[in-house]
């Protein structure tokens, strides 16, 4: 193992044969970190108040929480199938400001009829969750996961709700380089760091709308990681739609409309244990409204970015559902859950 010093040095060493090149988003340090935690994993506390160190507390939802429930997980591939992809799979995992905004409408390919089948015979547990504070969200995602991928919990699609305001920052990023720290959390936002790869999140309370999809991993067998995205927000895309939303994946991990993005999703694959099937961890958040003002003093958002030709402002990055919708949020999340419901059926 070589410390995070060395990683540094050789990272600024190996810029200066390539004079022509910059790193952009991104220092020599925090290349180092990123690299540490890939080797080392993420359990270690990173220095402040809400990152890592946390203990996972034990939840379940509430009974009246069930707005569907299902005994019977889909069918499931042998484990030995299973096994053999897992090194491909890997943990997968995406950045959630991936990709460009796109132009075209989602191609109505052959694979949608095949989504809509691996859905209905999912069969997802789905829950509509009480509010929970950002570190409980950030360890109850992990352990339902790990349940899955044990066997020992069914699938289940879990609307989140916040209890507190939040920033939620990627695996591998560097807390740093991407949040006003001091800022945040004068203005009352705790801080936590999620099990997936992607970028920062701004998260206050009734302005976001989150979920998780913990399904095992023969959900998206045979596909590839761009697929299983698409397959995973295959529901969304169709309940989205419904709403009279012009919906489109952008890059590998974007939905957008042809206003803007309005959110982002990650995935992470948990390999099997104790004879379970192994999980797919699939979470997005969706912006329902922002107070972009507020964003950019708590984020760093880079001059490359707010100078994007794509990209005036922060506000038009990022383009509410509010203002697509005029419907009010408990009124999107409701037809959201009765979507995720149909689906199954």
């Amino acid at each position: 193992m070589v410390s995070e010093r060395d990683v540094t040095a050789a990272v600024e060493r190996t810029m200066l044969h390539h004079p022509d090149v910059r790193i952009v988003g991104m220092d020599a340090r925090g290349i180092a970190i990123a690299f540490q935690r890939a080797i080392d994993g993420i359990d270690g506390a990173d220095g402040i108040a809400g990152i890592g160190g946390n203990d996972v507390t034990k939840v379940e939802p509430r009974d009246d929480l069930r707005i569907r429930r299902h005994t019977s997980p889909m069918e499931t591939a042998e484990t030995a199938e299973i096994a053999k992809n897992i090194e491909n799979a890997g943990t997968a995992e995406s950045d959630e400001n991936a990709g460009t905004v796109g132009t075209g409408e989602i191609a109505e390919t052959g694979n949608w009829a095949e989504y809509a089948r691996r859905w209905h015979a999912l069969k997802p547990n789905i829950v509509h969750d009480d509010p929970r504070k950002p570190q409980e969200q950030m360890d109850l995602d992990v352990e339902w996961a790990r349940e899955v991928a044990a066997g020992t919990r069914e699938p289940t699609l879990r609307f989140w709700e916040w209890a507190e305001p939040a920033v939620v920052i990627g695996r591998f990023q560097s807390l740093e380089d991407e949040v006003n720290v001091h800022i945040a959390q004068d203005e009352g936002f705790h801080i936590v760091r999620r099990c997936t790869g992607g970028g920062a999140m701004f998260i206050e309370p009734g302005n976001t709308i989150t979920y998780s999809l913990y399904a095992p991993l023969d959900f998206a067998h045979g596909m590839s990681v761009e697929e299983s995205y698409e397959l995973c927000d295959y529901w969304l895309v169709e309940a989205l739609r419904a709403l009279g939303l012009n919906v489109r994946f952008a890059g590998l991990n974007d939905i957008a409309t042809q206003y803007g993005k309005l959110g982002g999703a990650a995935q992470r694959r948990f390999a099997p244990t104790h004879g379970g099937p192994g999980a797919i961890l699939h979470h997005v958040t969706l912006a329902y409204d922002i107070d972009a003002e507020k964003m950019t003093r708590v984020l760093n958002i880079s001059r490359e970015k707010m100078s994007d030709k794509a990209v005036k402002s922060a506000a038009k990055h990022v383009d509410p559902m509010r203002s697509q919708t005029g419907m009010g949020r408990d009124e999107v999340v409701a037809r959201l859950v009765d979507a995720a419901v149909r689906v199954t059926m």
